[in-house]
């Protein structure tokens, strides 16, 4: 039978309970509210209006917030009208320094807290790239570097590179996690474990499923990605288990999928993305209270992946070869888990 945990007082913490960024001191609240801007959303007319809206809201109160922004999409490869400049994105120097400049103009703010590479376009050398990031942080234009939907091999490589050659090391990483996308939990999750990398997801309602809003009855002519998640029938019974814990904890869809997003191991601050103020309150009510162990199971093996690539599919028999009983550190338990909940 299912707990009833709505006299259960534990709960995550408070929007001013604030955590650390990776190895770091900087200081950020445990969710963030789309912290960052980025030089090409909308093929960069999005970020030109949020950047300049963002600089003229924090104007008097910039020390109090921390700003992100990211480079490496190109703003000219489908904008109308404007000729298109192959070095106008990537991971290059040249990209990096111009995007940023200009971001800066924007925001009106002399520099930039966190900076991220938004995405890795296998082209631009790792070593130019961790370079050119510790020269930017030198000039005083960029306090942190982080990095966005990149494979955990650049992320090691590029933090060990910069350890060893004493450059400014990434502190944080955005990629997609969410109840109906775990990958992150294969390499990117241990990654940062080692590195002590902080992890800043972003999709965690998976563009709205989560929310409880669509049924199996109306789903259609929805736009993507929502129409693809209504096609996997493991997704459905994913929402299912979502609503029933709702109903048990007389709490909300979207505050259950973010309470146990928060509850993860390596999750520093979850990207909340409300469009009004009764749907940023609804997500903030998200610490307000916490999923029970048991309930944070249920979870964890209706979402488990149906199939786990190998290595990871042995590392639960792994006992049986290396001997039994012997500890496993609590960053690397999410490993091990993987292919137990695959048995279930």
């Amino acid at each position: 039978m299912a707990q009833d945990s709505t006299n259960i007082k534990e709960t995550i913490g408070a929007l001013d309970d604030y955590v650390l960024l990776g190895r770091s001191g900087l200081r950020i609240s445990p969710l963030s509210w789309r912290i960052d801007t980025a030089n090409a959303y909308n093929f960069g007319e999005y970020s030109e209006k949020s950047e300049q809206f963002l600089g003229e809201y924090i104007a008097d109160k910039c020390s109090q917030v921390v700003i992100a922004t990211k480079y490496t999409e190109n703003s000219t490869v489908l904008m109308p009208n404007v000729k298109y400049n192959p070095n106008a994105g990537g991971n290059h120097r040249k990209s990096l320094v111009e995007n940023l400049d200009e971001s800066i103009k924007r925001l009106g703010t002399g520099y930039i807290d966190l900076m991220y590479v938004h995405a890795w376009e296998f082209r631009t050398p790792i070593e130019e790239v961790m370079r050119s990031l510790d020269d930017v942080v030198r000039s005083g234009k960029v306090l942190y570097i982080a990095i966005s939907d990149a494979p955990a091999w650049v992320v090691s490589c590029a933090n060990t590179m910069a350890e060893l050659r004493g450059w400014s090391q990434f502190i944080g990483l955005q990629t997609t996690y969410n109840l109906l996308n775990r990958s992150l939990e294969y390499e990117l999750q241990t990654a940062c474990a080692e590195l002590d990398v902080g992890i800043i997801p972003w999709g965690c309602i998976a563009e709205g499923f989560l929310t409880g809003k669509y049924t199996r009855e109306s789903v259609t002519n929805l736009e993507m990605p929502v129409n693809i998640r209504t096609e996997n029938e493991q997704n459905w019974k994913i929402l299912d288990e979502v609503i029933a814990i709702a109903a048990e904890t007389r709490r909300t869809p979207v505050q259950v999928a973010l309470n146990w997003i928060s509850q993860k191991t390596g999750i520093t601050s979850p990207i909340i993305g409300a469009r009004t103020k009764a749907k940023l309150v609804e997500n903030l009510g998200a610490l307000e209270f916490k999923l029970t162990p048991e309930q944070m199971a249920r979870l964890d093996t209706v979402s488990a992946p149906k199939e786990i690539p190998f290595r990871y599919s042995i590392y639960s028999n792994l006992e049986q070869y290396v001997g039994k009983g012997i500890q496993i550190p609590d960053k690397y338990k999410p490993v091990f888990m993987m292919g137990a909940q695959e048995k279930l």
